[in-house]
């Protein structure tokens, strides 16, 4: 039985593929005929396959890998890896990296896998395309992936959403994470800002504001909704200041007051006055203060 994360990835992997196939499949058919066979699944050595140079993915997650080492040792690989002949009798890799290093890490001896002879431009296109349609790549993985389909192949940004099956606009915000400073790249790869958090920084535009932003960003913990307005009081400053309430100085005997009730209470209290009328507002941090604040209001009672 395929794992949950490998079932949605196989149907996406065979969308992609299909699209590049035929076009590998017209090479094999004009190339001399070679002592490999096609199209259907057989088994190599695992030592035989070696790891594609196209590869975008920096980073596996251990713990999924060796969840999936577990499966494929009681179940065996469902998905025969893709690979296409090299010189001197050995495969390279086009799709299917993390069950090769799943399969060697329980030490089994071969892996089913289909062979396709391809060009170096379509194994890339291929390798490059199969990683893209995953769903646990960094987005600075995917950023580069993108900017490489269309360095390589100069295709646009249409293109590569039809050929990926995202939207333009994805494959478009994707791209202008390249824009960010190295050190703020580093930190969306690692998952110290999201994709979210950084789509925001990219409104500030100058590289050391962006910087000075992202590093007060991950000090301070902000969501991404507090990192845009944030950008937002950057970008429009005076807008900002408009916006903050004028305060006006607190009466000593308003002041008094709240200090009194909050020694008596033990929370946070704001007292609002207007020539004697307003209102008085208690601040608890949990529901257990809550629940005190209600059992000593009976007991005054």
């Amino acid at each position: 039985m395929p794992t949950a994360t490998e079932a949605p990835k196989r149907k996406a992997l065979g969308k992609g593929l299909e699209s590049l196939l035929p076009r590998v499949q017209a090479v094999a058919e004009t190339a001399p005929a070679a002592p490999v066979e096609t199209g259907k699944p057989r088994e190599i050595p695992v030592a035989d396959i070696d790891r594609s140079p196209y590869q975008t993915r920096t980073h596996f997650d251990e713990t999924q890998l060796d969840e999936l080492a577990a499966s494929i040792s009681a179940t065996g690989v469902v998905q025969p890896i893709v690979v296409r002949p090299l010189p001197g009798g050995r495969f390279q890799l086009i799709a299917g990296e993390r069950r090769w290093l799943a399969t060697q890490r329980i030490g089994k001896e071969t892996i089913p896998a289909i062979v396709r002879h391809a060009s170096d431009e379509q194994a890339m296109e291929m390798t490059i395309v199969e990683n893209l349609q995953r769903t646990d790549l960094n987005p600075m993985e995917q950023a580069r992936a993108y900017e490489r389909l269309s360095r390589e192949f100069q295709l646009t940004q249409e293109q590569m959403a039809k050929r990926t099956g995202k939207d333009r606009a994805s494959v478009s915000n994707f791209l202008r994470l390249l824009r960010l400073p190295s050190e703020v790249q580093g930190q969306v790869e690692s998952g110290a800002l999201t994709f979210g958090h950084a789509r925001a920084l990219l409104a500030l535009e100058n590289p050391e504001t962006i910087l000075r932003t992202a590093q007060k960003v991950v000090a301070l913990a902000l969501s991404v909704r507090q990192t845009e307005t944030h950008v937002q009081n950057l970008l429009n400053p005076e807008k900002k200041k408009a916006a903050e309430p004028k305060e006006k100085p607190l009466d000593p005997n308003v002041r008094e007051v709240e200090v009194l009730l909050q020694r008596a209470l033990g929370m946070k209290v704001h007292v609002e006055d207007r020539k004697g009328r307003g209102r008085v507002i208690i601040e608890y941090a949990r529901l257990e203060e809550f629940d005190h604040l209600l059992e000593m209001l009976q007991t005054k009672q």
